[in-house]
């Protein structure tokens, strides 16, 4: 509760600044519009329809794409954990290939994909696939050696030990992997919706593009603050529970030491 009251003071605290610097005359309305304006736009796109729309089809895309990128990351990263040509050829890769900036795997979508859903699909799931499998190698190196130890000891082996003991041993770790993950995915995705247009679908990253066409500061901000609601809303619904579940029922959250 006392954290909560902090927050929201501390959000309130930056809405005044901004609501001053707005009002005091220094900026021109259109370029630094007021909260006001801010909400005024934000409340017409709710009642005509069209946020609304444009949120559905971003949160569309970037779950298919973030999907994708977990069915293939998480196999990749326990695989390249397990071998070690692996981890020295697939986990190099990723390694690279996730500090390349998402944006630049826009060119290579238009490329071959054209103006179409495929190419948003595989910007995303480029942001999401390589840190996926950095984190899931990443867990099953962390995870201490005598669980395994154990494991054989008791008999088991193979496959058994993979799903039974290593992959559960890894989730607290690999949960912290996806919020990564879900964080790039959205980074992409919107990169992508900004330089790719799609006449059947328009996003949140198409409302921003025509934003800025239109000098429109009031739907450049609004959209902003809706992308970054969602992310919040994201991290507090889906992963931040789990991730503390996960901490407390493994014994590795400070509060359990």
């Amino acid at each position: 509760m006392k954290r909560g009251l902090i927050s929201l003071l501390f959000f309130a605290a930056l809405l005044g600044i901004w609501e001053a610097i707005a009002l005091s005359g220094k900026f021109s309305p259109i370029l630094f519009p007021s909260c006001g304006k801010i909400a005024q736009y934000l409340w017409q796109t709710i009642c005509d329809g069209s946020l609304l729309s444009a949120t559905f089809v971003t949160l569309r895309r970037l779950i298919i794409g973030y999907l994708i990128g977990l069915a293939f990351g998480v196999p990749l990263g326990l695989l390249s954990a397990r071998f070690r040509f692996l981890h020295d050829t697939i986990g190099l890769l990723a390694l690279g290939l996730q500090t390349l900036p998402s944006v630049c795997w826009v060119p290579v979508a238009l490329l071959w994909f054209g103006q179409t859903e495929q190419a948003l699909l595989f910007v995303v799931v480029m942001g999401t696939l390589w840190s996926v499998v950095i984190a899931t190698e990443g867990g099953v190196r962390t995870m201490p050696p005598i669980y395994v130890r154990s494991a054989l000891t008791m008999g088991s082996k193979g496959l058994h030990t993979w799903v039974h003991v290593i992959f559960p041993a890894s989730l607290p770790y690999l949960v912290g992997g996806m919020k990564q993950g879900w964080a790039f995915a959205w980074r992409s995705l919107m990169a992508a919706e900004i330089f790719v247009t799609i006449l059947t679908g328009f996003g949140l990253g198409q409302l921003l593009h025509y934003g800025r066409d239109l000098n429109a500061m009031d739907q450049v901000f609004g959209v902003m603050l809706v992308i970054v609601i969602i992310g919040l809303l994201a991290d507090r619904i889906l992963f931040s529970p789990w991730e503390a579940f996960l901490h407390r029922r493994w014994g590795t959250s400070a509060a359990s030491l």
